[in-house]
């Protein structure tokens, strides 16, 4: 298990509100532990997710502070943890995302933290640390969990892309990692993001390069059974992404149907169905990744917000509203929207990832320039302007018992009354921190959160006033369509897996489960017993489709039979039947490999056949690719690997073993252990000669204590094996799990890389 769970057990921040600045360091330091009864799931209310039970970023809570002061008299608590995140808040209990950092910033672990919401004491937190992303350390923490209402479970994504679900007293429920199941990229600006709930289902998001049709890189949303953990759809509504996006999805219903809406990686927004995934209209608004989220506008229209360069336009930044189709497109294309169902264009808004709030019928938002806006929803026009900062980045206001609460970039937060003609500030309070959060607020209280600690505001008693999740109503009770679950698998020789199957109505519903169905693997060359596919321990590795039929309806999912630990493949049986860009007879890499189709090629080199990776254009010069299974451990990882080059310029290659990388880094002559650069490198000297192959052995030490040590050799290929490890790294947690993958860096697309021979083997 990757992280740790630390239950009912920790320090906590409770102070009184008066104090002077000295004052502070007491308000920050950690207090006493706060022991909790345990109990059972049950249907909550509260500020489930980052914007509220509205979706619009209002709040039904009166008697709210009018200050903000960190010394003032609403002052209740504060609470020491770093975040970028808005604190959701259920049942008397406080959910947050955020990170610890020590050492300057070379140890950092990021938190799902649990406070009780009156008195800022710690209940449980859970503890993990990133592997393999590209996030810079400033950069944890940006996102938000939620809070299912029917059973108070919790569920949220550090940036690692693990998609996490707890009850509420902090017990794991289940696990994905989204990085080493449907390979999830990572970026360096940390858009984490977070899940929605909606119905029976939890939906994550990221831009994924996974395998089949779905290889190609695509900004795409997945549903997940909110109980079980099991996928139950994918959807894939985009046009190729040109950059990374947390817009949250939003929920609205379309002809009967129940949709979301969100922003995308391609500069788009979406429509796709909550409950099967299909997409439903598009439209594209910008050459960059959108990230505010959507405003639902009345039954037919939506509001969005973008701060990249406009499709019409030089100008950066739009604040637009359309009109969406009344009719629920048939066929299962999705409908493309126009200039025609535009409505109202505003280009004085240019607004990175500042997501606007909509209440009767005036959006405000903050924009890059660090103004406060108002403007009327009907026709785009702008009613008023507060300039507030020098600038604006993230961070979205709250709209509460008649007051605008607005957190800055530069670390102030506002108090603003709304009027027709004019926004007044009613206070302006120095946070000590940079604000990247929304508020959010619950029982009297306003919730803040800054890169340095979370502040509560408020009255300490109250009662939560918001709006009850309304139990969803089942249209009709006829099956048309089926969906298995889970939708996707991936499975190792001699596993199974137990299927469960949905009669779906007209709508998408969950009528019943069907206790019976034909199965039909035959392009996996697997058994059924019932609804349990069973892989032969001889089974091939491949991937393919599995039907169902019940009720005269037949539905699919799909999976993969990967590499377990025994593996070895040395790419001798493919035959070189396809032309690549630069003329050479190649062959697709293994189509068990996570997002590897389009990246490597098998090729043959002075007579014996290899994997080479794809350089037909400058974004594929770095890539990482799984080749076996998410939950393995406890394995070593050898392979044979050259780099092509020269004494000026060589590539990197290297493998992953539990999720640390190994690599033969040529331009620096060493082999370098990682995780996430900025908190595990080390190397040691290692004279990389271009066109030389090499033996690369990785293997990982479990102490059995949560500590361990990386090990790694390299020598030439046609000498002996040393005895000795070339690099031993020693590590305070260890991963304890995590798929083997094949790595590639070639700078400027330039000089290939060359692996042969791959061996998993299990540790004795």
């Amino acid at each position: 298990m990757h992280g740790n769970k630390i239950g009912v057990s920790s320090a906590s921040t409770n102070t009184h509100p008066r104090r002077n600045k000295a004052g502070l360091l007491a308000v920050l330091a950690i207090a006493s532990l706060a022991l909790m009864p345990v109990l059972s799931a049950k249907s909550v209310d509260g500020w489930l997710s980052w914007r509220g039970p509205l979706q619009t970023g209002v709040s039904q809570e009166k008697n709210l502070p009018d200050s903000l002061e960190l010394y003032g008299e609403s002052h209740l608590w504060s609470y020491p943890v770093n975040g970028g995140g808005t604190p959701v808040i259920a049942d008397g209990r406080a959910y947050v995302f955020g990170y610890y950092e020590e050492n300057e910033g070379k140890l950092v672990e990021e938190t799902l933290l649990c406070l009780d919401a009156n008195s800022g004491k710690k209940i449980w937190e859970y503890r993990s640390r990133d592997f393999l992303s590209d996030n810079v350390y400033n950069r944890y923490g940006i996102g938000s969990p939620c809070v299912d209402p029917e059973t108070g479970n919790v569920y949220f994504m550090p940036t690692s892309g693990l998609a996490l679900a707890f009850d509420r007293d902090g017990n794991k429920l289940w696990e994905h990692s989204m990085l080493e199941e449907y390979w999830r990229l990572t970026f360096p600006n940390g858009r984490t993001g977070g899940p929605v709930i909606e119905g029976d289902f939890v939906i994550f998001r990221g831009i994924t390069a996974n395998w089949g049709t779905s290889g190609p890189p695509g900004d795409r949303f997945y549903g997940f059974d909110k109980r079980t953990g099991e996928l139950a759809w994918s959807s894939d509504p985009d046009i190729r992404p040109v950059d990374s996006s947390n817009s949250s999805p939003t929920f609205t219903d379309l002809d009967g149907q129940r949709v979301f809406i969100a922003g995308t990686g391609s500069g788009s927004i979406i429509c796709s169905n909550v409950r099967t995934g299909e997409p439903v209209w598009r439209v594209t608004i910008s050459t960059g990744g959108v990230n505010a989220s959507v405003l639902p506008y009345g039954d037919d229209k939506f509001i969005a917000i973008h701060g990249k360069e406009n499709i019409d336009s030089t100008a950066k930044g739009r604040l637009v509203c359309y009109r969406v189709p009344s009719k629920y497109p048939s066929g299962g294309k999705p409908v493309i929207l126009t200039e025609k169902d535009e409505v109202w264009r505003n280009d004085e808004h240019v607004s990175f990832s500042s997501s606007p709030v909509l209440h009767n019928g005036r959006v405000y938002s903050t924009i890059a320039t660090g103004s406060l806006l108002c403007v009327d929803a009907e026709t785009g026009k702008t009613i008023w302007s507060l300039k507030l900062a020098p600038d604006q980045l993230h961070a979205s206001p709250l709209y509460a018992d008649g007051k605008l609460y607005v957190p800055m970039a530069d670390g102030k937060a506002y108090v603003v009354k709304p009027y027709d003609d004019h926004g007044e500030i009613l206070n302006e309070a120095e946070m000590g921190a940079v604000c990247l959060a929304a508020p959010s607020a619950y029982a009297g209280k306003v919730y803040v959160q800054t890169k340095e600690a979370l502040h509560c505001f408020g009255e300490s008693g109250g009662k939560f006033v918001g709006v009850k999740a309304a139990k969803e109503k089942i249209k009709d009770k006829k099956i048309v369509d089926l969906q298995i679950v889970p939708a996707e698998f991936a499975l190792m020789k001699g596993q199974s897996v137990d299927f469960t199957v949905w009669g779906l109505n007209s709508v998408g519903q969950r009528i019943k489960k069907l206790d019976s169905a034909k199965w039909d693997g035959v392009s996996l060359g697997v058994s059924f017993s019932g609804k349990t596919m069973n892989v032969k321990k001889d089974a091939a590795y491949a991937a393919g489709v599995v039907k169902a039929t019940a009720n005269g309806i037949t539905g699919t999912t799909r999976g993969r039979i990967v590499a377990g630990p025994s593996y070895s493949e040395d790419f001798e049986s493919f035959d070189l039947t396809a032309k690549n860009h630069l003329g050479e007879s190649v062959s697709f890499p293994p189509s068990t490999w996570l997002g590897a189709r389009v990246k490597w090629s098998v090729i043959e080199r002075e007579g014996e056949k290899v994997i080479t990776n794809v350089l037909d254009s400058v974004i594929k010069q770095r890539t990482m690719n799984f080749v076996g299974h998410h939950d393995l451990s406890n394995y070593t990882f050898s392979a044979d690997v050259l780099t092509d080059g020269n004494r000026r310029i060589m590539s990197s290659i290297g493998l992953v073993n539990q999720r640390y990388l190994i690599a033969l880094v040529g331009n620096w002559r060493i082999l370098e252990v990682s995780s996430n650069h900025d908190r595990l490198k080390e190397s040691v000297p290692f004279n990389v000669k271009a066109n030389t192959w090499y033996r690369l052995k990785t293997s990982i030490k479990d102490n059995g204590d949560g500590t361990g040590v990386i090990l790694a050799k390299a020598w030439e290929r046609d000498q002996p094996e040393p005895n000795a490890w070339t690099i031993e790294v020693p590590v305070g947690k260890l991963h304890k799990k995590g798929a083997p993958a094949i790595y590639a860096l070639s700078p400027q697309a330039q000089k290939r890389v060359y692996l042969d021979n791959l061996e998993i083997t299990p540790n004795n």
